[in-house]
């Protein structure tokens, strides 16, 4: 059991130090800094997958001391809200597991936490993230404002002939202060769950996972009840103030989530087509564009399920002493 624990321990505290570090980099690589933030959840995952909860904590633990240290306690704050809880959430929701009998199912398996609970409650953790950051740095339309005449006299300065007229520029900074948050929360949800898929390979690989590695095209959907969320950010938005910037947030938050789900519905779909890969490459080109990027998006919203992943009842031991 000492083994046990110290080799939780040391591995929970290196994957905090590589977790920082990838933050730490974020910031001196602005060209990278949004792929770095987001793989500085993959260290915390891989130990939270792979050696339970308690590596995962001691992770995030470690992190926010190194950055708590170098730089400051609200960095240090702002980098755990953003990555490091998330990602120790996710690996415990992704640990979770019962006896497949309390669903109905046969008594010698077991039923893990579903991927589309796990994708819905990351969701709802960088919507929480969202507004807590625009709070604190007071994002509104005085912000956005300036950063829109910021870029006005930038293209002034380059050619005149690219500033927008007076309305034009009225309708961007009116666009602009919802824009970024729906932009922001729906890029961050990816990234994670890229993050997440890219851990789960890992651990897998390594023979060290707790839970079955899944087929994500089959698995990977919202839940029902992401739906109501999902529009109720929309009916926000038309309310105005700080009510629009929250729902704009939840639209991009589970935007993003159903855009993914649409994704995977559509892989599902074409499996063993002849004309899948060239399909797929077309999709993926035309959604740089907004309005294929909404049909697939219409797509996740249409498939919505949850898959239940089973497995032997032998498994249920490494999973509850992991953690």
């Amino acid at each position: 059991m000492t083994g046990l624990n110290q080799t939780v321990l040391t591995t929970g505290i290196l994957a905090g130090i590589a977790a920082a570090l990838l933050v730490l980099g974020a910031n001196a690589q602005p060209s990278f800094a949004s792929i770095l933030y987001a793989s500085s959840a993959l260290p915390v995952l891989v130990a939270g997958l792979g050696w339970g909860n308690r590596a995962a904590i001691v992770a995030i633990v470690t992190a926010a001391i190194i950055g708590a240290l170098l730089v400051s306690p609200m960095f240090a704050l702002a980098m755990a809200i953003f990555t490091l809880i998330p990602a120790g959430w996710l690996s415990h929701l992704a640990n979770l597991a019962r006896p497949a009998s309390e669903l109905g199912g046969p008594d010698d398996l077991v039923a893990w936490y579903p991927i589309s609970n796990i994708l819905m409650h990351l969701c709802g953790l960088v919507t929480v993230a969202v507004v807590i950051l625009g709070a604190a740095i007071g994002y509104g339309p005085e912000l956005t404002d300036r950063m829109v005449d910021v870029m006005v006299d930038s293209f002034n300065s380059q050619d005149a002939g690219l500033v927008p007229d007076p309305a034009g520029i009225a309708q961007t900074k009116a666009m602009a202060v919802l824009m970024l948050p729906l932009i922001q929360g729906g890029l961050w949800v990816i990234l994670l769950f890229a993050a997440f898929y890219l851990a789960v390979r890992i651990v897998s690989r390594s023979g060290r996972a707790l839970r079955p590695r899944e087929d994500m095209p089959s698995a990977l959907r919202m839940n029902r009840n992401a739906i109501f969320v999902f529009l109720g950010g929309i009916v926000l938005t038309f309310l105005g103030g700080v009510p629009a910037m929250i729902g704009a947030t939840i639209c991009g938050t589970f935007g993003g989530g159903f855009l993914m789900a649409g994704f995977a519905s559509l892989h599902y779909r074409t499996k063993g087509k002849d004309w899948r890969v060239p399909a797929l490459v077309l999709v993926y080109l035309s959604t740089m564009m907004v309005l294929p990027a909404i049909a697939i998006l219409i797509i996740g919203l249409s498939d919505t399920r949850r898959t239940i992943a089973l497995t032997p009842a032998r498994n249920t031991d490494k999973t509850n002493t992991s953690d």
